[in-house]
């Protein structure tokens, strides 16, 4: 059996990740917070609604879905992966979850990034040396539906990607097994397969490294 992916939610609500994780050879393992004894191998921090700008230091101008019980329980999962080391990908909300977790800040609503009627948007984007150069190349297209998005980056992050407009659209930990993208693989066909995939064989194998690399 695939290694076990945890995600905070249920599966209803989070279908297409649970098919993704299982395209790739996972187990997508639900719970509304991290339980005594839960068993898994890595966590999935999905997409969804605003974190509460209190939590970078901002007053509320521009964010909105507002989940105070998400934002606590994903950030203190967070906090006991850091501890253990468990690798973590985090998509879109995700990306901004474990930035906020490393001390970053977010702009609370950035033009040109969001979904219109419903489809996501697609733009060119950059690939510094990293795990997504790795998998991709030096340029790649991206799927786009969000209206924040990383202002100061984290501590000990680093840039992965970034959109023609500088809007940074991934990072990894220069340390932990934690990769981070803004967009989302898990509608974006073979290409969001392919990072999945990629995750899940690190997970597998134990080769994450500190550059986020493969060893």
């Amino acid at each position: 059996m695939g290694k076990s992916v945890l995600i905070l939610g249920t599966a209803e609500k989070f279908a297409n990740y649970k098919r993704a994780v299982e395209a790739v050879g996972g187990r997508a393992v639900f719970c509304a917070t991290e339980e005594p004894g839960t068993a898994y191998d890595a966590v999935l921090l999905p997409g969804g609604g605003d974190l509460e700008p209190w939590r970078y230091g901002q007053e509320n101008t521009a964010s909105c879905g507002l989940n105070p019980e998400r934002d606590a329980a994903e950030l203190a999962l967070l906090a006991r992966c850091a501890e253990r080391g468990t690798p973590v990908l985090g998509i879109c909300r995700g990306l901004q979850t474990i930035n906020v977790f490393f001390g970053g800040t977010l702009v609370q609503d950035i033009p040109n990034h969001s979904a219109t009627d419903g489809v996501d948007q697609q733009h060119e984007a950059v690939n510094a040396p990293s795990f997504l150069r790795e998998l991709y190349g030096e340029t790649m297209t991206v799927n786009s539906a969000h209206h924040q998005a990383v202002d100061q980056l984290g501590a000990g992050l680093e840039v992965a990607q970034r959109a023609s407009d500088g809007t940074i659209e991934a990072f990894f930990h220069k340390q932990l097994p934690i990769w981070a993208v803004q967009w989302h693989p898990e509608r974006f066909g073979p290409a969001g397969l392919k990072l999945l995939d990629a995750f899940l064989c690190r997970v597998n194998s134990g080769f994450f490294t500190k550059s986020g690399k493969r060893a």
